[in-house]
């Protein structure tokens, strides 16, 4: 409970800093993805919209590919050894093949599962890298937020899964990576502003110099 209500401290501290660090540079110099979004519609811009919308369904149909690819090498693999497993023990073929139809199956299952848990948040990360480039956002923005939500959905996932399984991992998952997202963003906008406010007293100190060579008498 402790560490839930300093973690949430630290979400609002953290928030409050981001935004006062956003009024100090200015919306143009602030990170541009949390307040503009790319949406359905620029999916049909006949341009990177629609090239960006293109390839994330190519990325997501190749990853449904692997996906497959690799569960149904670990079913056959998990089925066959267990098939000689239990012929080794002196169990006639036909309840050999049936256990090792239940073993293939799942351990097709966790395979699947596992593959979910990887590909999912890539996706997800990818697709905020380029949403944030879109709207015109800097690389540095979109690397950072594209690892929050990476970081986010990861954990998310994995929290939601303990608690109510695959429904969890979809929730949490989801939830994560929209926070995860979001601390990326915040944690951008204090960057730049930290680094304004590093420049302006450079710049302040720069000009008092400069003052100052020119009150000496000659």
């Amino acid at each position: 409970m402790r560490a839930r209500l300093l973690s949430l401290t630290a979400v609002f501290v953290l928030s409050f800093i981001a935004e006062k660090c956003r009024q100090l540079v200015g919306e143009e110099s602030a990170s541009r993805s949390k307040t503009e979004r790319f949406t359905f519609i620029n999916c049909f811009d006949m341009s990177y919209g629609t090239m960006g919308c293109l390839l994330k369904e190519l990325v997501k149909i190749y990853l449904y590919y692997i996906r497959a690819t690799y569960v149904h090498k670990v079913r056959n693999e998990a089925t066959k050894e267990a098939v000689q497993e239990n012929l080794s023990r002196g169990q006639s073929l036909e309840d050999a093949v049936k256990i090792g139809q239940q073993v293939g199956n799942a351990a097709a299952k966790r395979a699947s599962l596992q593959a979910k848990h990887i590909m999912g948040p890539m996706v997800s990360s990818g697709w905020d890298f380029f949403e944030t480039i879109y709207v015109g956002g800097t690389l540095g923005e979109a690397i950072i937020r594209s690892v929050g939500t990476l970081l986010g959905s990861f954990i998310g996932g994995m929290i939601g899964e303990g608690k109510t399984r695959w429904l969890g991992f979809l929730l949490g998952s989801q939830f994560g990576s929209w926070i995860g997202g979001r601390l990326g963003l915040m944690l951008h906008d204090v960057g730049i502003g930290l680094h304004y406010l590093q420049h302006l007293t450079r710049s302040t100190k720069s000009d008092g110099e400069s003052n100052s060579l020119l009150l000496v008498p000659s």
